[in-house]
Protein backbone atom coordinates (compact mmCIF):
# COMPACT_ATOMS: atom_id res chain seq x y z
CA UNK A 1 0.00 0.00 0.00
CA UNK A 2 1.15 3.43 -1.00
CA UNK A 3 2.33 5.59 1.83
CA UNK A 4 0.24 8.65 2.48
CA UNK A 5 0.67 12.08 4.07
CA UNK A 6 -1.67 14.33 5.65
CA UNK A 7 -2.03 17.93 5.71
CA UNK A 8 -4.52 20.00 7.55
CA UNK A 9 -5.56 23.69 7.75
CA UNK A 10 -8.25 26.02 8.53
CA UNK A 11 -9.30 28.18 6.23
CA UNK A 12 -11.01 31.35 7.52
CA UNK A 13 -12.25 32.57 4.32
CA UNK A 14 -13.10 31.71 1.02
CA UNK A 15 -10.35 33.34 -0.38
CA UNK A 16 -7.99 31.14 1.87
CA UNK A 17 -9.52 28.18 0.85
CA UNK A 18 -9.02 29.28 -3.40
CA UNK A 19 -5.30 30.28 -2.39
CA UNK A 20 -5.23 26.54 -1.06
CA UNK A 21 -6.91 24.81 -4.22
CA UNK A 22 -3.69 27.11 -5.96
CA UNK A 23 -1.05 26.20 -4.00
CA UNK A 24 -1.99 22.17 -4.70
CA UNK A 25 -2.49 22.86 -8.03
CA UNK A 26 0.90 24.39 -8.69
CA UNK A 27 2.32 21.20 -7.69
CA UNK A 28 0.19 18.62 -10.29
CA UNK A 29 1.60 17.89 -13.07
CA UNK A 30 -1.31 16.04 -14.37
CA UNK A 31 -2.98 12.47 -14.69
CA UNK A 32 -3.74 13.07 -10.77
CA UNK A 33 -7.28 13.16 -9.79
CA UNK A 34 -8.32 15.24 -7.05
CA UNK A 35 -11.24 14.56 -4.71
CA UNK A 36 -13.34 16.90 -3.12
CA UNK A 37 -15.10 15.63 -0.28
CA UNK A 38 -17.39 17.68 2.14
CA UNK A 39 -20.94 19.02 2.98
CA UNK A 40 -23.06 21.54 0.93
CA UNK A 41 -21.48 24.72 1.39
CA UNK A 42 -18.24 23.49 3.10
CA UNK A 43 -15.87 25.18 0.04
CA UNK A 44 -15.30 22.39 -2.44
CA UNK A 45 -16.12 24.60 -5.55
CA UNK A 46 -13.87 27.42 -4.15
CA UNK A 47 -11.21 24.54 -3.68
CA UNK A 48 -11.76 24.20 -7.30
CA UNK A 49 -11.52 27.56 -8.23
CA UNK A 50 -8.00 27.37 -6.68
CA UNK A 51 -7.13 24.66 -8.12
CA UNK A 52 -7.95 25.79 -11.44
CA UNK A 53 -5.42 28.59 -10.77
CA UNK A 54 -2.80 26.40 -9.83
CA UNK A 55 -3.13 24.89 -12.79
CA UNK A 56 -2.61 28.05 -15.32
CA UNK A 57 -5.99 28.56 -16.29
CA UNK A 58 -6.44 32.03 -17.13
CA UNK A 59 -7.94 34.34 -14.25
CA UNK A 60 -10.61 35.40 -15.73
CA UNK A 61 -12.55 31.87 -16.76
CA UNK A 62 -15.46 31.63 -14.19
CA UNK A 63 -15.14 28.66 -12.75
CA UNK A 64 -18.14 27.70 -11.29
CA UNK A 65 -19.71 24.42 -10.16
CA UNK A 66 -20.90 21.84 -13.05
CA UNK A 67 -23.77 20.48 -11.12
CA UNK A 68 -25.88 20.20 -13.85
CA UNK A 69 -23.50 19.69 -16.45
CA UNK A 70 -21.90 17.30 -14.88
CA UNK A 71 -18.08 18.17 -16.13
CA UNK A 72 -16.18 21.85 -17.06
CA UNK A 73 -13.06 21.29 -19.02
CA UNK A 74 -10.39 24.43 -18.72
CA UNK A 75 -7.08 24.94 -20.55
CA UNK A 76 -4.42 25.89 -18.39
CA UNK A 77 -0.80 24.88 -17.90
CA UNK A 78 -2.39 21.93 -17.46
CA UNK A 79 -6.18 20.56 -18.77
CA UNK A 80 -8.17 20.59 -16.16
CA UNK A 81 -11.82 18.68 -15.89
CA UNK A 82 -14.29 20.08 -13.06
CA UNK A 83 -16.86 17.29 -12.17
CA UNK A 84 -19.73 16.98 -9.91
CA UNK A 85 -20.78 13.40 -8.81
CA UNK A 86 -23.59 14.62 -6.95
CA UNK A 87 -26.80 14.01 -9.40
CA UNK A 88 -24.84 11.03 -10.33
CA UNK A 89 -26.75 7.76 -9.02
CA UNK A 90 -23.56 5.15 -10.00
CA UNK A 91 -20.38 4.87 -10.30
CA UNK A 92 -20.91 3.57 -14.01
CA UNK A 93 -22.78 7.13 -15.03
CA UNK A 94 -19.20 8.47 -13.39
CA UNK A 95 -16.93 6.22 -15.74
CA UNK A 96 -19.44 6.86 -18.27
CA UNK A 97 -18.34 10.77 -18.87
CA UNK A 98 -15.02 9.26 -19.98
CA UNK A 99 -12.47 10.44 -17.39
CA UNK A 100 -10.25 7.37 -17.36
CA UNK A 101 -9.60 8.40 -21.01
CA UNK A 102 -8.64 12.08 -20.17
CA UNK A 103 -6.10 10.94 -17.79
CA UNK A 104 -4.76 8.42 -19.64
CA UNK A 105 -2.89 11.28 -21.71
CA UNK A 106 -1.16 12.50 -18.68
CA UNK A 107 -1.82 16.30 -19.50
CA UNK A 108 -4.87 16.73 -17.06
CA UNK A 109 -6.09 16.86 -13.86
CA UNK A 110 -9.65 15.76 -12.90
CA UNK A 111 -11.12 17.18 -9.90
CA UNK A 112 -14.49 15.38 -8.52
CA UNK A 113 -17.09 17.23 -6.34
CA UNK A 114 -18.92 14.98 -4.07
CA UNK A 115 -16.19 12.10 -4.80
CA UNK A 116 -16.58 10.62 -1.16
CA UNK A 117 -20.23 8.86 -2.88
CA UNK A 118 -17.94 6.40 -4.57
CA UNK A 119 -14.98 4.67 -3.77
CA UNK A 120 -12.00 4.75 -5.04
CA UNK A 121 -13.46 6.76 -8.70
CA UNK A 122 -10.40 6.32 -10.68
CA UNK A 123 -7.73 4.84 -11.43
CA UNK A 124 -4.79 7.44 -11.35
CA UNK A 125 -3.10 9.22 -8.50
CA UNK A 126 -5.25 10.45 -6.03
CA UNK A 127 -5.18 13.07 -3.89
CA UNK A 128 -8.34 13.64 -1.24
CA UNK A 129 -9.53 16.97 -0.08
CA UNK A 130 -11.82 16.82 2.83
CA UNK A 131 -13.39 20.14 3.95
CA UNK A 132 -15.69 20.42 7.36
CA UNK A 133 -17.05 23.30 8.99
CA UNK A 134 -15.03 24.02 12.20
CA UNK A 135 -17.60 27.10 13.41
CA UNK A 136 -17.22 29.75 10.92
CA UNK A 137 -14.03 28.50 9.39
CA UNK A 138 -13.56 25.28 7.21
CA UNK A 139 -11.40 22.72 8.41
CA UNK A 140 -9.11 21.59 5.30
CA UNK A 141 -7.42 18.13 4.68
CA UNK A 142 -5.13 17.50 2.11
CA UNK A 143 -3.81 13.55 2.13
CA UNK A 144 -2.04 12.67 -1.02
CA UNK A 145 1.19 10.03 -1.92
CA UNK A 146 4.10 10.94 0.36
Amino acid sequence: MAQMRADETISRSPAQTVALGRALGARLAGGEVVELCGPLGAGKTQFAKGLALGLGVDPGEPVVSPTFVLVREYPGRVTFYHCDAYRLGSLEELVELGLEEVLAGGGAVVAIEWADRFPRVLDAPTVRVELAYAGADRLVRVVMPA
